[in-house]
């Protein structure tokens, strides 16, 4: 079904029309945006305001109060809030994935060049974080390197990284959480030596000369699942009416983002003041999967940078969020046995409601709720019209590797 034949007036009625949405100032808020600016929330009978935040704790806290409807939020925060974890308690929930991939891992412009002395190919993301464990053990230099929230899948994705070269990331170095805003001119002012967050800010750093990208997110953990649209389970009790068109709206803005044709006219709306307010060179390097990861240096092309619909991308896979509450509380010593994960990832991570758009939308989706999770090098076909992207770690960490 195209979306200009969708029956709209036979959905059920939402229950709330005027809508407030947070958003961060990232390349990845792409869907909403488009949502909003072409006429998709429009479509389906909402009128949705975006508001603009500087932290994910805020959209966290605002959606939990009910200052917001709803929120992209990071793709562990649903389950983590559910938990308690984190200083706040709510049950939260999401029916979409908003994207895949879309973080890189920057490193300032002089460290960079200082492991480059010891003979690492320039663009290779291993042989550099290699390269990063040998000075750190040499020099007896402990960096501080900076992430946008304790329990992210930047955190766990940085992570990775430093430990694939050999690097104990709890012990060489000092992690410490920034909004992703305020990356670049940290970096550049030396307070940090690096950091884990998503683009634009990585694009940015490379423009200005004050960071080098060292991987992309999709050469630490292919595909990984990074932004949710999330909603607190009372207020989806509440408005399931318009939480359905919500997701309809969405499901349509990414399938619409599928065609690299639209991501000219992509940027420019992102650049417009009350979104990311930033030039389109430091948009577009995300959106078209071709960036320069030092200034000077090679075009480097990777398609799959930022996925909005590829590979079933807005499904919430109750696999994918098992293995990232495993990963997180992992960080936090704790361990919960399979069961209370299986639960409590049922009730956050809800595929029967991304079900129930994509069959309105009349789209293919998965029949099961659980992959194999990190086994997969390329892309493959699960059943018929299902195909899925590579899903491997660094490292092999993947929970299904073999």
């Amino acid at each position: 079904m195209s979306f200009a034949d969708m029956p709209v007036a036979d959905l059920p009625v939402a229950e709330k029309v005027l809508l407030t949405l947070g958003f961060m100032r990232l390349t990845d808020a792409a869907p909403l945006i488009v949502a909003r600016e072409l006429g998709f929330f429009a479509r389906f009978g909402l009128e949705v305001e975006l508001v603009r935040e500087v932290s994910w704790a805020n959209i966290r806290d605002k959606v939990t109060v009910g200052a917001l409807d709803a929120g992209q939020m990071l793709a562990p925060m649903p389950l983590l809030t559910s938990l308690g974890i984190g200083g706040l308690r709510c049950p939260l929930l999401t029916g979409l994935m908003l994207n895949l991939n879309g973080n890189a891992i920057t490193l300032a412009t002089g460290l960079y060049e200082q492991l480059l002395r010891s003979g690492p190919a320039p663009d290779d993301p291993l042989q550099l974080s290699r390269a990063l464990a040998r000075q750190c053990a040499a020099s007896g230099q402990r960096l501080t390197m900076a992430t946008v929230y304790p329990f992210s899948t930047h955190t766990l994705q940085l992570r990775l990284w430093l430990a694939a070269g050999g690097l104990d990331p709890d012990a060489g170095l000092r992690l410490i959480v920034l909004p992703p805003e305020q990356m670049v001119d940290s970096l550049a002012q030396g307070i940090i030596d690096g950091f884990c967050v998503g683009e634009p800010w990585n694009s940015a750093a490379v423009q200005a000369g004050a960071g080098v990208i060292a991987a992309s997110g999709y050469d630490v953990w292919n595909n990984a699942p990074e932004k949710v649209l999330g909603v607190t389970a009372a207020w989806h009790q509440a408005h399931p009416g318009t939480h359905l068109r919500l997701r309809l709206a969405l499901m349509e803005a990414a399938r619409w983002l599928a065609d690299v044709g639209h991501r000219q006219q992509v940027a420019e709306l992102l650049t417009l003041p009350s979104y990311l307010d930033l030039p389109r060179s430091q948009i577009l390097p995300a959106l078209l999967g071709r960036h320069q990861y030092r200034r000077g240096g090679p075009l480097v092309d990777n398609p799959d940078f930022l996925v909005f619909h590829r590979y079933q991308a807005g499904f919430p896979w109750r696999s994918r969020g098992e293995c990232l509450l495993r990963q997180c509380l992992e960080l936090l010593g704790k361990n919960l046995p399979d069961a209370e994960v299986a639960e409590l990832v049922a009730r956050c991570y809800r595929t029967d409601l991304y079900r129930e758009a994509a069959g309105l939308l009349g789209r293919p989706c998965p029949s099961q709720d659980h992959k194999a999770e990190g086994a997969h090098a390329e892309a493959y076909e699960l059943e018929p019209g299902v195909r899925l992207g590579a899903d491997l770690m660094m490292g092999g960490e993947g929970p299904d590797a073999g």
